[in-house]
């Protein structure tokens, strides 16, 4: 399309330029092409939400184990019977509401972000320009647009008048890309190469312009790239791998155990009802029935946390998962940089180039001059913000004019334009003559190369250098002259104008790196954590930027999107480790450089603003989106939306992730090592006295009660201060590595120890089997809550401070009265299966529990037990 002649295209898709379509050919064209708006995916219900929840292995296993106790309870005909099933079925009901909300909310956080691109075209229509809603456009329709509009659908240029455009978000340059109606394009040209095209969300910085529509909703460039979103599979993440893979172990060992004990106790023949019933118990054991509740409520509370520092989630296991990220994919314009051009360097005539601050009086002069020779302009708020209004440039050379004392405003008002040239994209020129101290003075600026040319004084030879020296630092260069005229120009030409002139001198400009980037990738480095930048801007730039803020270090490669499409997926395996800047990418280079990463066994994070992200952002293990310039696409496609637009909020999040999962890790082993021992206990009762320790009320009361609350507050615990010292996890690495399931398994067997001895020692000096198991419920109650401090870290207890977890001390003290309340309250302690035991068995029950502390202690001090 944007290869076809101009009058081609205005013939073939409106009738006349200058009445547009006609009210019969708009509907044509709409039930035709439909609305012009991008594809949204249909969103979940609730109820959907709602039953997603139960493809969780251990809450099938569950409410198996429930409708088991169910049946039972049926046949025995007991009202007290149906409590075990009850009990099971509301913890499965509650967790999976949890779990709804906490999705529901996050996706109405997110909702709230959004912004529309475009929500108003100027439209000519029969004649007439109105204003209507950008959904409502069609191909054909004649819109116009000027400085400040954001274009409202693809369209091909008819009229334009030095135009330029801010496609960063579609071609990642930060530098506006100039438009011409009459422009020669070749068919295949790349997008930043379509100077007759304006491309759909992409801002009109200058000029004005009159288009006709070529391409509306998901057949513009936008939605091309949305369209890409369609197809990327979703993965579970590396926490819901793991748990799924516990939660299959688990049910294993439950069906192993009950099998084992159906088969001993026919054979011993006990009676089918009461097997049933250690077979619920065995099942209630063998699965920590608060897990999946707790690790949401963990989950949750860290993404709450994130929030507070401007990052919001919008799935609870993509929190784990940064945590985990190992290579950080990062766009460079906006992301890694301000996405506004600063004039940072200046060089007079004569003079030697300065840095941009504290200036010599030449430079000063300069800047006034550039200034006047700019249609941009900035305006500071209340609030101490700028806005840049027009040319990213011209507002650069604005700025730097305005914090040396030379507002705009007062430049205009005390140098009053006369007369100008507006610039010109062949010419590279622009001309304004003002009236700057009593004379008449016709100011350009423009191109280095062009503008040399029409100098009749000044040093350009020592400029060119200057020139090529400052362009070598990825600076964008602009020169600066002038002449003295004798009158007003009546009809102002090039070729009176732009000659004779005097070489002034030069200003560079660069989008810089935001001021915490530099630091955030210094933490990245130190975190083991590989920065990669990733965009569509020229690499030397590219690579000056990423040398600044240490991401390109020495050694490593930049390449260009070219020299990738030239490599083979095995070349890139071979390179992508060493190559630490890509630029001038497709966003089917950005998808093939993040899954290049997966297959070195990373986890990767990509985060980016634009529309070009989008597909790399669903790609990518997470993807970090920006919610302030970021598009409605690479939002929807990310796993994280930072609200500040600020790469160092990564960092945090990053932080935050891998707090959150060393804590879940502390809340498996704790909750794991406490049903280990109930199997381990239950099974050996079994196979060697033919009796259960616990009945299968009281296994879920210290699973779903007493356990969980302190589980909730581990998981709360504060995230240690090294934690950012410390090398990612391997993507394959499994919740129980380094010894740590082996330590758990011992914990295990340490309770059942513990609880077969209390059994033992209830049951002989009570004279029957509920002293035993009242003793029993006792000692593993307990011990789990001392448990819980044992699991706060892997340093002593005593180093860290035993009760510096205020959030822990409240739960342990909660959980202390729930299991003073079934002990001592005979009702309740009757409806367990429960009886009042001997002050001295209170008293051993007490020593037994405080064994846990003893045992970790002696492990600790002896590093059996390392991070």
């Amino acid at each position: 399309m944007h290869g076809a002649k101009k009058k081609q295209e205005g013939s073939l898709l409106t009738p006349d330029i200058k009445t547009g379509l006609t009210c019969a050919q708009v509907e044509e064209q709409r039930a035709k092409f439909g609305e012009n708006r991008l594809k949204e995916k249909k969103k979940k219900t609730n109820l959907q939400r709602f039953l997603e929840q139960f493809r969780d292995v251990m809450i099938l296993i569950l409410i198996g184990a429930a409708i088991i106790s169910f049946i039972v309870a049926c046949v025995e005909g007991e009202p007290k019977e149906f409590f075990e099933p009850a009990l099971i079925l509301v913890i499965v009901i509650v967790n999976a509401i949890m779990g709804m909300l906490q999705e529901s909310k996050a996706e109405k956080a997110l909702d709230a972000l959004k912004n529309l691109s475009a929500p108003h075209a100027r439209v000519i229509r029969e004649g007439q320009e109105q204003v209507i809603d950008a959904a409502e456009l069609v191909p054909g329709d004649v819109i116009k647009l000027e400085a400040g509009d954001f274009v409202p659908a693809d369209a091909k240029l008819v009229r334009s008048v030095s135009l330029k455009c801010e496609e960063s978000a579609l071609t990642g340059e930060s530098v506006p890309a100039e438009k011409d109606a009459d422009a020669l394009v070749a068919e295949d040209a790349p997008l930043g190469d379509r100077h007759n095209m304006v491309f759909s969300g992409c801002g009109v910085t200058y000029g004005t312009a009159t288009a006709v529509v070529t391409a509306t909703g998901m057949n513009t460039e936008m939605g091309k790239i949305a369209n890409m979103l369609e197809s990327s599979e979703e993965t579970q993440t590396p926490l819901q791998q793991k748990l799924a893979t516990l939660g299959k172990y688990l049910g294993i060992v439950a069906i192993v155990a009950c099998l084992v004990i159906f088969v001993v106790g026919l054979l011993d023949g006990m009676a089918v009802m009461e097997i049933f019933m250690v077979a619920v118990s065995l099942a209630v054991s063998a699965i920590p029935e608060g897990l999946p509740a707790i690790v949401t409520i963990v989950l949750s509370i860290g993404v709450q946390r994130m929030v507070k520092k401007n990052a919001i989630i919008r799935r609870l296991p993509a929190v784990e998962t940064l945590g985990g990220a190992s290579v950080i994919c990062s766009d460079k314009t906006g992301t890694l940089t301000q996405n506004r051009m600063t004039l940072v360097k200046a060089y007079t005539d004569g003079g030697a180039l300065e840095e941009i601050g504290q200036n010599s009086a030449p430079v000063l002069q300069l800047l006034r001059y550039g200034a006047l020779c700019c249609d941009g302009s900035v305006v500071v708020r209340e609030d101490g913000t700028v806005q840049h209004i027009g040319d990213p440039t011209e507002t650069s050379i604005v700025f730097a004019a305005e914090k040396q004392g030379m507002p705009k405003a007062k430049l205009n008002e005390e140098n009053p334009r006369l007369a100008e040239l507006p610039f010109d994209s062949d010419r590279k020129l622009m001309t304004t003559v003002n009236r700057v101290d009593g004379k008449l003075i016709a100011i350009t600026k423009g191109a280095f190369d062009v503008l040399a040319q029409r100098c009749v004084r000044g040093d350009i030879e020592a400029a060119r250098r200057v020139n090529d020296e400052m362009s070598e630092q990825a600076l964008r260069v602009l020169a600066v002259a002038w002449r003295e005229l004798d009158e007003i120009p009546q009809n102002p030409t090039s070729e009176t104008l732009e000659k004779d002139l005097t070489f002034m001198g030069l200003v560079g400009m660069i989008d810089p790196p935001r001021p915490e980037a530099k630091q955030a990738v210094a933490v990245c480095r130190k975190a083991g954590i590989k920065p990669v930048m990733i965009t569509g801007d020229h690499v030397v730039t590219a690579s000056a930027i990423a040398r600044e803020i240490g991401i390109l270090q020495p050694g490593d490669e930049a390449v260009t999107g070219t020299q990738l499409d030239k490599m083979s997926d095995a070349e890139l395996d071979q390179r992508v480790r060493n190559i630490s800047v890509y630029a001038r990418v497709s966003p089917e280079n950005k998808i093939r450089i993040v899954k290049a990463w997966q297959r070195q066994g990373e986890v990767v994070s990509m985060t980016g603003d634009g529309v070009n992200d989008a597909p790399a952002l669903k790609a990518a293990d997470i993807g970090c989106a920006m919610g302030i310039t970021g598009t409605d696409v690479a939002k929807g496609a990310a796993d994280m939306t930072l609200t500040d637009d600020n790469f160092a909020t990564i960092v945090d999040a990053v932080r935050e992730g891998r707090g959150i999962y060393a804590n879940i890790k502390k809340v498996v082993g704790f909750l794991l090592g406490t049903n280990i021992g109930e199997i381990l206990t239950v099974f050996f009762a079994m196979i060697l006295w033919r009796e259960s320790p616990f009945l299968s009320m009281q296994l879920l009361w210290i699973n779903l009660v007493t356990d969980s609350l302190p589980a909730i507050a581990l998981g709360m615990e504060a995230v240690e201060k090294d934690v950012m010292e410390q090398k990612p996890r391997p993507k394959n690495e499994g919740l129980f590595a380094h010894g740590y399931g082996v330590r758990i398994g011992l914990q295990g067997c340490m309770f059942a120890i513990l609880s077969l001895l209390a059994y033992q020692i209830g049951k002989s000096l009570y004279g029957a089997v509920e002293g035993g198991q009242t003793l029993a419920f006792m000692v593993l109650a307990l011990s789990q809550v001392v448990q819980a401090f044992n699991m706060r870290s892997f340093h002593s207890i005593f180093r860290i401070g035993v009760f510096t977890n205020r959030k822990l001390n409240g739960a342990a003290l909660v959980s202390l009265a729930l299991m003073a309340l079934v002990l001592f309250i005979p009702p309740v302690a009757g409806a367990f299966g429960l009886v009042a035991l001997s002050p001295v068995l209170y008293l051993i029950g007490l020593g037994l529990s405080l064994a846990p502390l003893v045992v970790m202690e002696i492990a600790k001090a002896l590093e059996l037990i390392k991070h």
